[in-house]
């Protein structure tokens, strides 16, 4: 790869005008920035065109994979860098960020270390680190998983560990936490319910309890204190109305 490797920054949005300025920000060396809002009633997109971002909205809302796809396919880049809205690279990224791209033998793609808070508080265990996402891919060398939550970039060729992390607000407050569990919950239940799974009301509570205990203690969340507890039992609430749902969805069917 010769010359200075052009870099499209990538973002799917709605409603992030709390973090949407931070997210484009951290990013100064990107050549192209592309966002696409699924309708957002605050400030969101005018923030966004105002850092310079192209921004597209779209009148449906497909799911996060397909809607990141869209994303991916207007980039016009030779790495494309993926990041949600409430995620930011820190100023000592970007050095390392070039370098990796500039490699005289790139790979597909680069894995890259998250950092994550549960309100404010970093999170060192309980399942959320080590967490290593794939973000960074060379342009038609990866593409999006259909997933509508929880989708992952499926990259075609090697895969490296980048020298550097992403920052990430996961769960800013407590109402955040709920709004989540409500929207990933309903997703993720109708993606099982499509893909053959069934479940009883029995079983939600049952996926809700095994999901705490794997976070708090399999996942040493213990050892975050007050914030592993708050994760854990955020999981455990996730679980049980993904759980929830799927046996309603599997009564009606």
């Amino acid at each position: 790869m010769t010359g200075t490797p052009k870099l499209s920054l990538i973002v799917i949005t709605k409603d992030e005008e709390a973090c949407i300025g931070r997210c484009i920000g951290s990013v100064p060396c990107a050549d192209e920035i592309i966002v696409i809002d699924s309708g957002s009633r605050d400030r969101t997109v005018d923030i966004a065109q105002s850092l310079g971002a192209k921004v597209i909205v779209t009148p449906d809302w497909p799911g996060f994979g397909p809607q990141k796809a869209r994303a991916l396919a207007l980039a016009s880049g030779q790495w494309v860098l993926s990041l949600d809205a409430d995620e930011w690279l820190d100023p000592a990224a970007l050095a390392p960020l070039r370098e990796a791209m500039a490699s005289a033998t790139p790979p597909a793609a680069y894995r890259i270390s998250r950092r994550s808070r549960f309100c404010g508080t970093v999170i060192n265990h309980s399942g959320w680190s080590p967490d290593y996402v794939t973000r960074l891919v060379r342009r038609g060398l990866g593409r999006f998983s259909d997933d509508l939550v929880h989708e992952r970039l499926i990259v075609d060729g090697e895969v490296r560990t980048a020298p550097f992390r992403i920052e990430h607000d996961s769960i800013t407050s407590r109402a955040d936490a709920e709004d989540k569990i409500v929207r990933y919950s309903s997703a993720a239940a109708a993606q099982m319910f499509a893909r053959g799974r069934r479940a009883s009301a029995v079983q939600a509570s049952l996926h809700g309890w095994a999901a705490f205990i794997k976070t708090f203690v399999l996942r040493a969340g213990f050892l975050d204190g007050a914030a592993g507890w708050d994760v854990a039992d955020y999981n455990r609430r996730y679980a049980a109305e993904k759980w929830r749902r799927l046996a309603a969805l599997s009564r009606r069917a």
